[in-house]
């Protein structure tokens, strides 16, 4: 008689992939274990081994493979989320191959284009500012030059004119010592020179002997008095007939000269 076994048999492992997380964090990648815990296999995993994966009391053990060995665990979930991030990698590097074969010449667009004329007209600009600088420069070096010529040209003629006036003033000063010399010579012969009239002595004339400058005619009068005497003490006369007489005068005396030229002192 055959036994009938009504232990139910393991059925084979799901197909479907499990399902992974959705939440954001260290394991975005890893299976739901909640869900897999909660899932029918699991449950008949217990059944056959007496281990019950949903024990909070220590980490869930992932189920063994079909065909594995009873009694050893296989790989880690964990382990399984390599394929998701090399898809993804993958994704992002034919992403950016893509956009890079993609993207325009940012050097043929047009704000480029007018940047590009834009530098071209200032470089222009530029160019002729510097142009016109120079020869501005140039212009104001050559006046510059003509205006240091000049100085020197008016420093000299400002020594000249300089060297000149003390020439002049030198001359001038000759000129004056020679006046004054003449000056003070006509002063003393004028002092010394007697003309008709009547003078006195010490006060109009000097004292000393003069002498008629010209011969005299038989009109000649001459006549020597005490000063204060209106003529009245006369000290000695003469009338000349001929010849240039010549007296001696002394201080505190009147002298009087008629029709007999100019007397000098001799």
């Amino acid at each position: 008689m055959t036994e009938n076994n009504t232990e139910p048999s393991i059925p084979s492992k799901p197909v479907q992939p499990p399902t992974f997380s959705q939440t954001e964090g260290p394991d975005t990648l890893l299976p739901d274990q909640s869900g897999l815990k909660m899932s029918i296999w699991s449950k008949l995993h217990k059944k056959r081994f007496g281990k019950d994966t949903t024990d909070a009391s220590e980490p869930a053990e992932a189920a063994p493979a079909p065909g594995a060995a009873p009694g050893k665990a296989g790989p880690p979930r964990r382990k399984l989320a390599w394929y998701w991030v090399a898809g993804a990698a993958a994704v992002l590097l034919v992403g950016g191959i893509v956009l890079g074969t993609t993207l325009p010449d940012p050097k043929k667009s047009t704000a480029y284009i007018e940047l590009v004329s834009e530098k071209d007209g200032v470089s222009g600009q530029l160019s002729s500012l510097q142009g016109r600088f120079d020869s501005l420069a140039a212009g104001i070096k050559g006046r510059e030059a003509a205006v240091t010529t000049r100085e020197a040209a008016v420093d000299k003629e400002a020594e000249e004119v300089k060297t000149a006036d003390a020439a002049v003033k030198t001359a001038e000063a000759a000129v004056k010592t020679r006046e004054e010399a003449v000056t003070g010579a006509e002063k003393a012969k004028a002092a010394n020179t007697i003309k008709e009239g009547t003078w006195t002595v010490g006060v109009d004339v000097e004292p000393g002997t003069y002498r008629a400058n010209s011969d005299v005619t038989s009109s000649c009068y001459w006549g020597i008095y005490r000063t204060g005497s209106n003529g009245a003490d006369i000290i000695d006369n003469d009338i000349v007939s001929g010849g240039r007489p010549s007296v001696t005068l002394s201080a505190g005396q009147d002298f009087k000269t008629s029709r007999c030229g100019t007397w000098s002192k001799q």
